[in-house]
């Protein structure tokens, strides 16, 4: 069992995408939820989003991050993976996934890792290590948003 704890994100500015700071004006209120299915009248499932207080594997997780905060030129959004989540996809797709730690970014299908034989193959979600999103100057203009995403507990 594992306690629900939040990665710590990194935030940069856009103007100067290397110098990474805490927040540089912009605020994050993150939550995680367990996501449940359960019998409903009718022969239905019904879905339940519980908040997150202890995770088990194999709990399905949805992480929340809402951001607030005017931000000139946009900012991106660096989160890190915890070893015990594995990614199971983003909201919208609008994430860069990286598979190496952060060195290299893009679109999962396509990044490739190598296996224990040192093969290439094609990276799957189980391999991501991070997220980023970049947020555009207009929607960071705008105060706040929101970025979500899924995992499975390891």
């Amino acid at each position: 069992m594992y306690k629900a704890v939040l990665p710590a994100m990194v935030v940069a500015g856009a103007l100067a995408p290397g110098a990474a700071h805490a927040a540089g004006g912009v605020q994050f209120a993150s939550d995680v939820f367990v996501e449940r299915f359960q019998p409903a009248p009718g022969g239905r499932t019904a879905r339940i989003l519980e908040r997150a207080d202890q995770l088990r594997p194999g709990d399905r997780v949805i992480f929340v991050v809402n951001w607030s905060g005017r931000k000139d030129g946009g900012f991106t959004v660096t989160n890190p993976l915890p070893r015990t989540i594995a990614f199971a996809g983003g909201a919208d797709g609008a994430q860069e996934v990286s598979v190496d730690g952060g060195r290299t970014w893009g679109a999962l299908g396509a990044l490739t890792v190598r296996d224990a034989y040192g093969r290439q193959r094609q990276a799957h979600a189980e391999d991501v290590t991070h997220l980023r999103w970049r947020i555009p100057t207009q929607l960071a203009l705008a105060g706040t948003g929101q970025m979500t995403w899924r995992g499975v507990v390891r």
